[in-house]
């Protein structure tokens, strides 16, 4: 069975050999998909054994389509994020899940989100995400900006554990999962999505990341704080949403209705998204 594998990367030289030691040692083929970094992590991707391609970012839906045309035919596909990597363990799994003779469409892994916030290290949450998917149904399309944008299939579990930088600062955090909420919402009222009840959403993603996936227990206070961040994803995307709704932000539509989605990544950044 023929698995290939992609991660998409910017300027990420610190954490991009470490994500692509993984993926070349359970991946028959690997692309580093490049979007124009200027720190030397093409060199990086090239010299480690990978096929590098380059292309302007316009969201996740874009490059990841180009990064599975670059790949030859293969069964399935597996990609990993730039601040993602593989232990032991996983690399194992993986290779014992190749002779296995996998049927389902697509397999969910686990992924670890590990917090490194002033000078201490703690394991945030640990969520379920699809990484193993057949070749035939890992269809990407442009406007999946975001993360979350491919729809959800039957799946299996394979206990390979992904492990994800996810936080070293508050702030870089915050500014992160804001940023995405706009993204996210341009997005779903462009494709007509019905709203949730903004008031709900923090205090139920707080009590879910908090204490029902012990985050607070693990990294207590650093741990609350970082819950309160992260929960603000949830509520600032139905809030914008709303915004949308009642007018604002049109440019933003306009330039996801047509298409221009590279120029819509530079609109978002000039958004005052305290407002």
């Amino acid at each position: 069975m023929r698995l290939a594998g992609f991660v998409i990367h910017g300027n990420n030289q610190d954490t991009l050999p470490r994500c692509l030691e993984g993926l070349l040692a359970v991946c028959d083929e690997v692309v580093a998909l490049d979007s124009l970094s200027t720190d030397g992590s093409t060199e990086i991707a090239k010299r480690m054994g990978a096929r590098s391609v380059s292309m302007a970012w316009a969201g996740y839906g874009a490059a990841r389509a180009a990064a599975l045309s670059a790949l030859e035919p293969s069964e399935y596909v597996f990609f990993l994020d730039s601040d993602e990597y593989l232990d032991t363990e996983a690399v194992e799994a993986i290779r014992a899940w190749k002779k296995s003779h996998p049927q389902e469409s697509v397999y969910r892994l686990p992924r670890n989100d590990w917090a490194e916030l002033d000078g201490r290290r703690f394991l945030y949450r640990t969520e379920w995400r699809a990484r193993l998917i057949r070749r035939e149904v890992a269809v990407w399309r442009p406007e999946m900006i975001v993360h979350e944008a491919l729809p959800r299939m039957r799946s299996g579990r394979l206990h390979a554990p992904i492990e994800h930088r996810f936080a070293t600062s508050l702030s870089l955090r915050s500014s992160k999962e804001h940023r995405y909420a706009l993204l996210w919402a341009v997005m779903a009222f462009s494709e007509g999505r019905r709203s949730k009840p903004t008031l709900l959403q923090r205090p139920a993603h707080m009590l879910r990341d908090g204490l029902l996936k012990g985050a607070l227990w693990r990294g207590g206070l650093k741990a609350l704080k970082l819950a309160w961040v992260v929960s603000g994803y949830h509520a600032a995307k139905y809030r914008f949403l709303n915004d949308l709704r009642r007018g604002r932000h049109p440019e933003l539509v306009q330039a996801f209705q047509e298409r221009r989605f590279g120029e819509l990544f530079q609109q978002v950044k000039t958004v005052d998204l305290s407002s």
